[in-house]
């Protein structure tokens, strides 16, 4: 193989990616990157420098500033400063936002630019949701944009019908409606994304910042969703005629053949939980896992202990201190937990997902519902407890337990602000854990969506014909960009 020096000169196609804050940003463009890098491109991975010293704490060894081979193409990491040592000012995340795009139009505009000086000149910006700004950057340097959708296109759906007003949806006069959207199930007001619902605090800004990405939906040439056809087909199918919609998940699933160290880890991996599912009997273990921003209050937490606790039912249980720059607060354990509860359970502070949902010796998962953990339940074929608590994850929760039927309801989401008790908690885990036929039901339809899944990632599957017709467009992107340089 050529070196990366050469490799990353203007033959191959550069794509520069850009991730927000947090895990369930960094996962679906880091996928996307390697996708892409596998089919001959060069991708360079961008993010806040936030991310960039948790990626690198979590392990100094995966983060190279050099192009890396990954399958026919490299992968780079180039972080931008984001005014994140400015520590006095960051428990403001409207301050920080702010900051956040100042400092980003400044130095993403010179890392763009930088690339042409250093040969490799970018093609294509892929964008998050949540910098719209970064579609304004492309638009004044004249480079491609296209955007990464890493939410459902049913919450892409909710979204859109919002922002412009198409439809009704609660109000201060009706606080409970019901909305109607085409080619979606009715949903009632707490199976909405809480974006929508509040008025203050930090989701007030997250939804302005979303929806500043909508009433700039013509930018982007391209709107790329990690999900699949057969997964979301009737929405897909009714949002394709209105945005340029293209379906490529799910993004978890790697070439087999590419064997690569490239990571994504915001947070360190306790790599001995696998070695703990290992001795456990087959579909005996529950997955517990809220994401890696929001956690359940005190109260709640300790339900969920002696929830647990009294239903003898062994689990692996996810408990990572919410970052720094979110509103939650950190939890602890109640006074001799892990004394009772002995080898049957584990808890740790982070672990790797997709390679726990896949070990056979997981039954169940209690999540919170975010987008990245529906998509690796679905494609691990692994059914789910419902734990819906902020952001898109009451939508989510609906189309898995009511639409997908791959799940039971723990909570109705943050909106119904109740405490799940102790009771609730143990009965659901031992139904979850039964011989009853409706548990079996799930466990087959969420094999049945694996298979979909796989299905539509594999060669000339629905998400492989988009991906592929993406890259063709990006090539041809670069073949008139070089002509016209020539």
């Amino acid at each position: 193989m050529a070196s990366p020096s050469q490799n990353t000169k203007t033959s191959l196609v550069h794509v520069f990616v850009i991730s927000f804050l947090g895990q369930g940003n960094v996962n679906p463009f880091l996928r996307l990157a390697k996708r892409l890098a596998s089919k001959g491109m060069l991708v360079t991975f961008s993010a806040p420098e936030l991310v960039g010293k948790e990626m690198r704490a979590a392990d100094v060894n995966l983060i190279i500033d050099q192009p890396t081979p990954y399958g026919d193409g490299m992968i780079r990491f180039e972080f931008f400063e984001d005014g994140s040592s400015n520590q006095s000012i960051t428990e403001d995340f409207d301050l920080r936002m702010k900051m956040l795009e100042q400092a980003g139009r400044r130095n993403l505009t010179k890392i763009l630019k930088k690339q042409d000086d250093e040969g490799r000149p970018v093609s294509c910006i892929v964008n998050n949701p949540f910098f719209p700004w970064v579609c304004e950057i492309a638009e004044s340097l004249g480079i491609p944009n296209a955007l990464l959708w890493i939410q459902s296109c049913a919450c892409f759906s909710i979204y859109y019908h919002y922002n412009f007003n198409l439809v009704p949806f609660p109000s201060e006069l009706e606080p409970e409606k019901d909305v109607v959207l085409p080619s979606m199930p009715v949903l009632k007001y707490d199976d909405l994304p809480t974006f929508l619902l509040h008025s203050s605090g930090f989701e007030l800004v997250l939804k302005r910042t979303m929806l500043n990405q909508f009433n700039i939906l013509s930018k982007p040439f391209c709107i790329l969703v990690d999900s699949f056809q057969e997964l979301e087909h009737e929405v897909v199918r009714h949002m394709s005629k209105i945005c340029p919609i293209r379906t490529i998940g799910p993004l978890l699933f790697n070439d087999p053949k590419i064997i690569s160290p490239i990571r994504g880890d915001c947070t360190k991996i306790e790599e001995d939980c696998i070695e703990w599912l290992d001795s456990r009997p087959i579909s005996s273990v529950v997955y517990i896992s809220f994401g890696s921003v929001a956690v359940p209050d005190q109260e709640q937490t300790d339900e969920i202990a002696f929830g647990l606790l009294n239903s003898g039912i062994s689990f692996l249980w996810v408990m990572k201190p919410p970052p720094a720059y979110s509103v939650f607060q950190p939890v602890v354990l109640p006074d001799g937990f892990l004394l009772k509860v002995g080898g049957r359970g584990k808890i740790v502070t982070w672990c790797p997902q997709e390679q726990v949902l896949s070990h056979p010796s997981v039954s169940f998962f209690l999540t919170h519902c975010g987008w990245n953990s529906s998509m690796e339940a679905i494609s691990s074929g692994v059914p789910i407890m419902a734990y819906p608590q902020w952001g898109d994850q009451a939508t989510n929760a609906k189309y898995l337990v009511d639409v997908f039927k791959m799940g039971i309801r723990l909570s109705r989401g943050e909106n119904g602000s109740k405490i799940i008790t102790r009771e609730e908690i143990e009965k659901c885990l031992r139904e979850a854990t039964s011989d009853d036929l409706k548990v079996a039901e799930m466990k087959e339809n969420a094999r049945k969506w694996k298979k979909q899944a796989e299905e539509a990632v594999a060669e000339r599957g629905s998400s492989a014909i988009n991906i592929q017709a993406f890259v063709d467009e990006l090539k041809n992107i670069h073949a008139k960009k070089q002509e016209e340089n020539a």
